[in-house]
């Protein structure tokens, strides 16, 4: 096992990681046309050319977490147990996918000046490109899993594609709802509730 490799690899995963939080924290902090690119490799305790090597710019830096958190629900619903219903997996995964240890506010009730500063970020206007990206690649890469799940082909077959389309949708709703709700809710709550409206159907509310 080459063990130099692995490591390496992790330390890129890691420096990567630092970069884009160091990015969301000083934008929610700031606002998005304070920080410069120097001033995220500063927080994140590299250089300018080391953020260079990871990301083309600051929106990109930002819009890191949001891709791999999509990515990290993906993974997760692959390690789903087999023949488990297909949204009681996808809530789980989605769960799993929300909780990925980082130094962000989520599973008790928010920081209000937090919460303020992450409303103003997502609906920065130059970060939608970015943001529209990430969720065509996430939808991509969900509806391939879900193909594997159901038996059918991601690539011709709709219910993989709306499926896929459908969990990225909800999870900008979750994300939107978190952010918005008075009193606040936890990020579970919101999740299990947006979630458990899918699998019953979506119904009318009463």
């Amino acid at each position: 096992m080459d063990t130099g490799h692995g490591l390496r690899e992790r330390k890129k995963h890691e420096t990567r990681i630092a970069l884009s939080w160091a990015a969301i924290r000083l934008t929610v902090e700031r606002g998005f046309d304070n920080v410069r690119i120097e001033d995220i490799a500063a927080e994140a305790g590299v250089s300018t050319r080391t953020f260079s090597n990871y990301f083309g710019s600051k929106g990109e830096a930002i819009v890191a977490r949001h891709h791999d958190r999509a990515r990290s629900i993906a993974a997760a619903l692959r390690e789903r147990p087999d023949g488990e219903p297909i949204w009681e997996a996808i809530t789980q995964a989605a769960l799993a996918g929300f909780a990925l240890g980082e130094p962000m506010p989520g599973k008790g009730i928010p920081d209000q000046a937090w919460v303020e500063g992450l409303r103003l970020m997502v609906a920065e206007p130059a970060l939608q490109g970015e943001f529209q990206k990430a969720g065509a690649a996430a939808e991509a890469e969900f509806a391939l899993v879900v193909a594997e799940r159901t038996g059918t082909d991601a690539t011709r077959d709709v219910y993989p594609r709306l499926v896929a389309g459908v969990v990225g949708a909800a999870l900008n709703v979750v994300t939107q709802q978190w952010l918005v709700a008075e009193p606040s809710q936890s990020l579970e709550s919101i999740l299990r509730d947006v979630f458990g409206r899918l699998a019953a159907g979506l119904p009318a509310p009463r």
